[in-house]
């Protein structure tokens, strides 16, 4: 669903001398002051007066109104894209490497990480051949570890079926186990030039605001419409660098929250600028609230060994390691039922040691916030064999515990324990 417009957008000047960026000049020269003026005035009244709402234009009419769009995000790319690594390259394994670690991650969160793996694993073949517990080691810290099983597993399968070629086109990408229409969009794009428009969360928001689309993006069912116009603004002669500009244009020009709308090159075009809207755009509905959950962490300790055990599949963390846990619904743990934990488990609370200090900390995920208290607990004798293969954990140093992939939450609270 497109926002109606008042007149044809193209047509619009923000400014009565119809300022540009390239003819403002430096910003202590008076043309610049008084163009600064008349948008603040200008950008300040679109929250008294909005506008009528006029019929909606289909899309067989808004894009090829805006032939200049691809032309102008192509010239502003060269002067403001940010110098990555992953755009110095058209390898498809070191492309594909960038949008797995990026997705739902900040570029400088995962900048380290995509160095790190590069570093670690040069080639698919290398990737494919290490274990996954190495592999979930080196991704800890970034979250959403399912995504770290996938790249793994599809490692294994371009070595196993395509002889660790990467497959050349759209629609053979998708064929790979967790490579959505997103990634395969990008890697085809990127790394073989084919004329596919991507979608991610930078250009959902730059199309809804140019083009003032008001379909909530976090429905399903828009996806097509702004796929549709993606591919109808994508130039032949060059997809991969629209593409790039486009997403780079999302994220460090037409940001959620504090849009450049002053020096924007697209600002006469902008219905969501022409219209007030730059805040309304896009539509997106809110999440369901996630839930609290209580965890309780027994630390179990004798000597320099550390009981931990690696956590199974259908909940959060899967295949990462942690302490014996109990989940309860309170945020407290009464010190009886503790004593009937470690004995449960086969232990026998020390009495040569002081008692320490119960740490909590807390983890937010995207759908759910995890409240944990760890209680160390140091035990009179080490765990038998009947009582690890019954709790399912097992004994480690220190330094082995350092090694294992673990949520963040529990790294935090090792090295915390250390200090």
């Amino acid at each position: 669903m497109y926002a109606g417009q008042k007149v044809p957008i193209q047509n619009v000047s923000p400014c009565p001398v119809s300022c540009s960026l390239e003819n403002w000049g430096h910003k202590g020269s008076p043309l610049f002051w008084f163009c600064n003026t008349f948008y603040t005035i200008r950008l300040a009244s679109h929250f008294f007066f909005k506008p009528l709402y006029i019929k909606p234009l289909p899309l067989s009419v808004l894009a090829p109104a805006h032939p200049y769009f691809a032309q102008a995000l192509l010239e502003w790319y060269p002067r403001h894209r940010r110098d990555l690594p992953w755009r110095h390259t058209r390898d498809p394994y070191a492309i594909w490497l960038s949008e797995v670690i990026l997705q739902q991650t900040r570029v400088k969160q995962g900048l380290p990480y995509y160095l790190d793996f590069v570093t670690t694993y040069p080639t698919v073949h290398d990737l494919a051949a290490a274990a996954e517990d190495e592999v979930l080691r080196h991704w800890q810290g970034l979250g959403y570890y399912s995504r770290a099983r996938n790249m793994h597993h599809t490692a294994q399968q371009v070595v196993r079926e395509y002889d660790g070629l990467f497959p050349n086109t759209y629609h053979d990408l998708l064929k790979l186990r967790g490579v959505g229409q997103y990634t395969a969009a990008a890697i085809a794009s990127f790394a073989f030039g084919e004329k596919v428009a991507v979608l991610d969360g930078n250009v959902y928001r730059v199309l809804s605001r140019v083009f003032g689309i008001t379909s909530d993006i976090a429905a399903p069912a828009p996806r097509k419409e702004f796929q549709a116009l993606a591919d109808t603004l994508i130039p032949a002669a060059a997809p991969d660098e629209f593409n790039q500009a486009i997403m780079e244009f999302g994220a460090i020009q037409c940001t959620p929250l504090k849009p450049d709308c002053l020096f924007c090159p697209l600002q006469s075009q902008c219905y969501a600028f022409q219209h007030g809207m730059v805040q309304e755009l896009p539509v997106k509905s809110k999440a369901k609230a996630g839930r609290t959950r209580y965890f309780h962490y027994l630390v179990l300790r004798y000597g320099d060994t550390l009981y931990l055990k690696k956590r199974g599949p259908k909940d959060i963390w899967q295949g990462l390691y942690d302490f014996a846990l109990t989940e309860t619904d309170a945020a407290e743990l009464p010190a009886a039922e503790l004593v009937d934990i470690v004995a449960a488990l086969g232990g026998q609370l020390t009495t040569n040691r002081a008692e320490e200090p119960v740490v909590s900390l807390r983890h937010v995920l995207s759908h759910q916030k995890v409240e944990a208290r760890f209680y160390p607990v140091w035990l009179e004798h080490p765990l038998s064999s009947q009582a690890l293969a019954a709790s399912g954990l097992a004994p480690f140093t220190l330094e082995q515990a350092h090694k294992l992939p673990k949520p963040i939450l529990i790294a935090n609270y090792i090295d915390k324990s250390q200090k």
